[in-house]
């Protein structure tokens, strides 16, 4: 035997103790030892038969008759290392039984010691990342420890998976989406998907449906968002979304009315024929893209953003003349693209929403990324109250959301606990639209 190289028993000796009638015994044996860090302290019962009790007793050097015996594994295996087998218990029975022993024990512990690690990780990342205090924090890892998803991937791939989602979810959330009096402006950033996947996994591939980090970033979306969490594709893209992830380039659309782009360039002419037919236009990423020189609108020409397409459905009923961009609630990469070269080629964008908290948040980014505020300060908010019939009055849900162009507006918002959604405002809205010249014909 070379140093190091584990003991072969020899043909003579493997027949002797490999014999059927002492299998129970080495079976017993294997699970004490593994149990008992492989030790061979303890005894173990085994079920012999008279040629098993023979051989047994012939190793052991005594009289056994047939029947259930008590084995002492000192005693096996100071009997094993003093026979022809040269070798202790532990190697007799793993080679008797086909594969190595492993110490039960000590791999419990050690992948509990690992999974505490993971924890105690994560909470070092997310008080790097500057994550600790979300509000929504807590109910993600309540989730992620109820539902055993981390349990389920094993601790050989949740850790990595958990430290990609964090990067990801950090880089989400850090990236800049609003301008504040004494900060520096920037521009919105929307991500593809692919690319948010190479920049935080360094996998373009890492963020693909079914991948533990996309499930871990998404179940974070949903329960940040005060979304229901489901996993069909549609709700996937719709969470992605939320936080300006586009999944693709084409799924995700903006609508706008009488978006009428100056000059001579072939989309825009398209645009102005769309607008004299009276068309509503989805707009998709890729179109946008198609025509990244076209100027949008004439500099300081307003353009009406909302929320909910009941608003531009009825601008587009009455033919009114205002131009109006919707979201259909959060935008997706279109809209937001949309907003961004909107702003950077002068216009004048508004934006109005739902007086509930979801809303106010949506608010939040369209007016951080440089929009002003339509109906949306705390005055429009009491007024609206007053219009509403009692029986249309909705308690608001979720958790409160700032409102810096108006701080007021979030005080009066919590102090009522009402909700008024965007198309209890629609006549309001519709006036403005109505009284709007500033979307003549370029």
């Amino acid at each position: 035997m070379t140093p190091g190289s584990l003991p072969q028993l020899s043909a003579p000796v493997r027949s002797y103790l490999n014999d059927p009638s002492l299998t129970a015994l080495w079976t017993a044996a294997r699970k004490r030892l593994e149990r008992n860090r492989l030790a061979p302290t303890g005894t173990v019962q085994a079920q012999l038969d008279a040629e098993g009790a023979k051989r047994l007793g012939g190793l052991l050097g005594t009289r056994l008759e047939p029947g259930l015996r008590r084995v002492q594994l000192g005693a096996l295996d100071a009997a094993l290392r003093a026979s022809a087998a040269q070798c202790g218990l532990v190697s007799v029975v793993s080679e008797l039984t086909g594969q190595p022993l492993q110490d039960r024990v000590s791999a419990k512990e050690a992948q509990q010691t690992a999974w505490a690690t993971m924890w105690q990780q994560l909470d070092a990342d997310l008080t790097r990342t500057g994550l600790a205090h979300a509000s929504w924090i807590t109910d993600w890892l309540g989730e992620l420890r109820s539902t055993g998803i981390l349990t389920r991937a094993g601790i050989e791939a949740a850790p990595t998976a958990l430290s990609s989602a964090i990067r990801t979810i950090a880089t989400l959330t850090n990236t800049p989406l609003h301008s504040r009096p004494g900060t520096e402006a920037r521009a919105v950033k929307e991500w593809e998907l692919s690319e948010l996947a190479a920049h935080t996994t360094g996998d373009a591939h890492g963020l693909d449906e079914g991948r533990l980090t996309s499930v871990l970033v998404l179940k974070a979306v949903a329960v940040a968002c005060t979304l229901p969490w489901s996993d069909s594709a549609a709700s996937r893209r719709l969470l992605w979304e939320q936080v300006g992830v586009s999944t693709d380039s084409l799924s995700g659309t903006i609508m706008v009315w009488r978006l009428a782009p100056p000059g001579s360039h072939p989309w825009a002419q398209m645009m102005r024929t769309r607008r004299d037919l009276g068309l509503v236009t989805h707009l998709t990423l890729q179109e946008l893209r198609a025509a990244p020189d076209a100027v949008l609108t004439v500099p300081g020409t307003t353009v009406h953003f909302c929320e909910n397409p009941q608003v531009l459905q009825a601008a587009a009923r009455y033919g009114l003349p205002g131009i109006l961009v919707c979201g259909s609630g959060n935008p997706s990469a279109a809209g937001w693209e949309l907003l961004r070269r909107l702003i950077a080629g002068g216009a004048d964008v508004v934006y109005h929403g739902d007086f509930d908290w979801p809303g106010i948040a949506i608010a939040d980014r369209v007016i951080g990324a440089g929009a002003r505020p339509w109906r949306m300060r705390a005055a429009d908010y009491l007024n609206a109250l007053t219009e509403l019939p009692a029986e249309r009055l909705l308690a608001l849900a979720g958790p409160p959301a700032p409102t810096p162009w108006d701080p007021q507006l979030a005080a009066v918002m919590a102090q009522n606990d009402l909700a008024v959604h965007e198309e209890a405002q629609l006549q309001h809205l519709l006036a403005d639209l109505r009284k709007d010249t500033s979307a003549s014909e370029p």
